[in-house]
């Protein structure tokens, strides 16, 4: 459910980076793709240790 609600956030953030400044869409991309490295690494992580 939460990875719907990022994509649904990441596409009226695509609709509306046309109005952003760079800077502030650098960052956000930043914030975002960190998340999704946090969550894959706690995924494999999480896997690794139930094996």
């Amino acid at each position: 459910m939460t990875l719907l609600v990022v994509l649904v956030a990441m596409g009226i953030l695509l609709g509306t980076v046309s109005y952003t400044p760079l800077p502030v869409f650098l960052v956000a991309a930043g914030v975002v793709g960190a998340w999704l490295l946090t969550f894959y690494v706690r995924e494999r992580v999480g896997r690794h240790r139930h094996r």
